[in-house]
């Protein structure tokens, strides 16, 4: 639905992925007057990153992710991420309980279901890793319920196509949480673009990519683009603009001219999936199963094998295979990295280069890997694995940060997501890749506590805040009576499990 009047907004929404349909669901929430304008260059919403298949779905909640909890030099596990990752997504868990009662979403099946989630490894070196971390974790309340075992037979009953045909003196150690879900985050981006469609004053504009970001002289911005089918330009006025562009966000950056971007640069990461479809394989495979990246690799290169429920059929994924290319999109350019270079990031871009060698030569060497080599690394997952029952597919194309570093005009590269507010707060950009869509509540949030804190009081936005996100305000990391109540609450709205 058009707004009404000119093409003046109050919201742009840069990217029609997870970010831009939740925080437009939040804003729309909190004050239905607003008007919305969210503008994406491809000709539906969620083909980047939040479709289906191009991420692990995993409901990234740091259960099973073992580069959210590094070991220390002492051989102690630090937990801090992962108790910080696995709280966000509880903000997620809240959202869309409320979406579910409100009967914003009339079945929460259409994109959530209940999945362990396991971690597993093999070695003795590994084995003792995955004990200590367990013993770190699992007294915890965020970790409530997580099981331990390093008998093969126990690991054989949760995920028997990791155990059989494995070598029966090979030590192995599993950890599994029933808790953890897989989430299509391809079909609950649709059914938040579709509910918000619904709304008066709020403006959907498939196959524009965005051009231009300029000042307007009114303390707001004017956002030019063209459409991709015919190339017509044309633009809108914004007084916030929020870039959720993925890869894109980058260059976007760069284009709004603030002084916050100067210097961040982008490290684009590509990948492949193997994808089995086979039924008699899938339906004897229900968890997700992570394992240790490799030394150099990037996080985003975690072995998985995973259940995945998309379109009402279970399959399973393996990978990713990490690779470079130099498009910040799946359906960007070859050009992407070369274009976003500019003499504000070329010496952070060059610092990380020389930094990161042992990355580059990894990535290099995943590239120019044989199918031969990608399918002997899921043999060490499934060694019954047939090569005829999976198929390749690309995922999405990540692009880590690269974060100027102010003390000696460097740059190191960033793991996770990243906001960077102008300081009037009239635009933000959100840069960065994993854990991405299972954090995009609490991004949400913290684009409402960066560009709207006059909005966030008792006699604005603040007691509908509270309905929907029951907790906020409550650190569930250490309120361990708030937090349980809001698993309870949200595992029943959800169909999912709770212990």
């Amino acid at each position: 639905m058009s707004a009404p009047g000119t093409d003046n907004y109050d919201v742009v929404l840069i990217g029609a992925g997870i970010m831009s349909a939740t925080l437009g669901t939040f804003l729309k929430e909190l004050d239905p007057s607003l008007r919305i304008a969210m503008i994406e260059r491809l000709e539906d919403c969620a083909q980047e990153s939040s479709q289906a298949w191009n991420n692990a779905g995993t409901g990234h909640a740091a259960n099973c992710e073992l580069n959210y909890t590094p070991q220390r030099d002492d051989g102690s596990i630090d937990i801090s991420a992962a108790l910080k990752v696995n709280t966000q997504f509880d903000l997620s868990r809240q959202l869309w309980t409320y979406l579910v009662s409100k009967g914003t979403i009339k079945d929460p099946q259409a994109f959530i279901h209940a999945c362990p989630h396991m971690s597993f490894v093999w070695g003795g070196k590994n084995v003792s890793f995955l004990k200590a971390r367990f013993d770190e974790m699992h007294v915890h309340p965020c970790f409530h319920g997580m099981e331990y075992t390093e008998d093969q037979a126990q690991i054989s009953h949760w995920a028997p196509l990791i155990m059989e045909g494995r070598d029966p003196h090979q030590p192995v150690a599993a950890t599994r949480i029933i808790t953890g879900t897989d989430v299509d985050y391809g079909s609950l981006t649709h059914l938040l673009v579709a509910q918000l469609s619904t709304q008066p004053g709020f403006d959907l504009r498939y196959n524009r990519e965005v051009t231009t970001l300029e000042r307007d002289g009114n303390n707001g911005w004017r956002v030019g683009f063209k459409d991709s089918k015919d190339q017509a330009t044309g633009s809108v006025n914004a007084k916030f603009v929020f870039i959720g562009a993925g890869g894109a966000a980058i260059e976007l950056l760069e284009k709004s001219g603030i002084p916050e971007g100067r210097g961040y640069g982008g490290f684009p990461v590509s990948g492949i999936w193997l994808r089995c479809e086979v039924d008699a394989v899938a339906q004897r495979h229900h968890a997700k199963v992570y394992g240790k990246a490799a030394e150099g690799s990037p996080p985003m290169s975690v072995p998985h094998l995973d259940t995945r429920m998309i379109d009402g059929k279970r399959s399973l994924l393996f990978g990713p295979y990490a690779g470079f290319s130099t498009k910040f999109l799946k359906h960007g350019s070859v050009t992407d990295l070369l274009d976003s270079i500019t003499h504000d990031n070329i010496v952070p871009l060059l610092e990380v280069a020389k930094d990161n060698a042992g990355l580059e030569e990894y990535l290099i060497g995943q590239v120019l890997q044989s199918g031969h080599h990608q399918f002997k690394a899921l043999l060490d997952f499934f060694p019954h694995a047939r090569r005829g029952d999976w198929i390749e597919a690309v995922a999405g194309q990540r692009v880590q940060i690269i974060k100027p570093d102010t003390g000696d005009m460097g740059g190191r590269l960033e793991v996770g997501t990243e906001l960077v507010p102008a300081e009037d707060k009239s635009l933000v950009a959100l840069l960065g890749a994993s854990p991405g869509a299972s954090t995009a509540a609490a991004v949400a949030l913290q684009v409402l506590h960066a560009c709207f804190p006059d909005k966030l009081t008792d006699g604005a936005w603040l007691p509908k805040l509270k309905q929907i996100i029951p907790t906020y305000g409550i650190d569930l990391t250490k309120d361990a009576d708030a937090l349980r109540t809001s698993r309870a609450v949200t595992a029943k709205a959800l169909n999912t499990e709770n212990v």
